[in-house]
């Protein structure tokens, strides 16, 4: 709320006053108000309030400025707790989904970067630490299975742990809008991919070369196409959502790091 200072002229025989305004600053246009004609007790009284006003003013935002982000904070540490012992999202039940879901929501609500392509913190190299994606997580493979009573084929989904990636990372660069898939020990797989921003927190995503092995390169498929967008960020945790309604979070590990181009 904004004071204008009263400014005080004295002639022979009159006194005139330029009389103090008061413009409310919610109004959709500004609103003057006039007050007596007594400058000295008028004015104290006015900055005195207008004072008084401001104080309270700071006394209420900070506090609930400050509250959003220890609300944040905690919200996150439930979160990590709560997926801690998941492996990723491999040994999520459909109720751990569920709850996990629930506090993802809440923290996505409470969320400090309101555009994220626009922030320095998506920048670099995160390490995945769960994913509602099969196909990231490599539980499911479809093998043909005969069965020897019937001679029929029948699909079987199963992946032993000894053969999935013991870890996952994203990198994005905004900069030069691209991205990075890549996986560990005992794969290796890598691919790579063009961004383009839909609006300032979602991408559409076109890969364009896989790595098998880490070393064979393969062209991918105009079809190899997707978008991802971001939910919440800060400098240590994303949170993510594909265009197949799959969970991303993900943690900070190396804001240096560059995709290739």
């Amino acid at each position: 709320m904004a004071l204008s200072t009263p400014t005080t002229t004295t002639t022979p025989h009159h006194h005139h006053h330029h009389l103090p305004k008061l413009f409310h600053p919610h109004s959709s246009s500004l609103s003057t108000i006039t007050f007596p004609a007594k400058p000295t007790t008028t004015t104290h009284h006015l900055i005195s309030h207008h004072s008084s006003s401001k104080w309270r003013t700071n006394v209420s935002f900070f506090p609930a400025f400050l509250n959003k982000s220890k609300n944040a904070e905690s919200i996150k540490q439930e979160l990590l707790e709560a997926i801690a012992l998941l492996d990723r999202g491999a040994e999520a039940s459909p109720d751990d989904q569920q709850s996990i879901e629930q506090i993802v929501r809440k923290l996505e609500a409470a969320n400090p970067t309101k555009e994220p392509l626009k922030s320095p913190f998506l920048d670099g190299k995160w390490e995945l630490l769960y994913t509602t994606s099969q196909s990231i997580l490599q539980t499911k493979v479809t093998i043909l299975v005969l069965d020897i009573l019937t001679c029929k084929y029948f699909e079987c989904y199963v992946r032993p742990k000894f053969l999935r990636s013991r870890v996952n990372y994203q990198a994005i660069n905004v900069d030069t809008l691209r991205a990075q898939n890549m996986e560990s020990f005992p794969t290796f797989n890598q691919v790579t991919a063009d961004l383009t921003p839909v609006n300032a927190k979602k991408v559409a995503v076109q890969f364009d070369y896989f790595k098998i092995l880490g070393l064979i390169p393969v062209k991918a498929p105009d079809t190899a196409r997707g978008s991802l967008e971001i939910t919440y960020l800060d400098e240590e945790l994303r949170v993510s959502r594909g265009d197949k309604g799959n969970l991303f979070i993900l943690k900070m590990i190396d804001p240096s790091y560059r995709v290739p181009v």
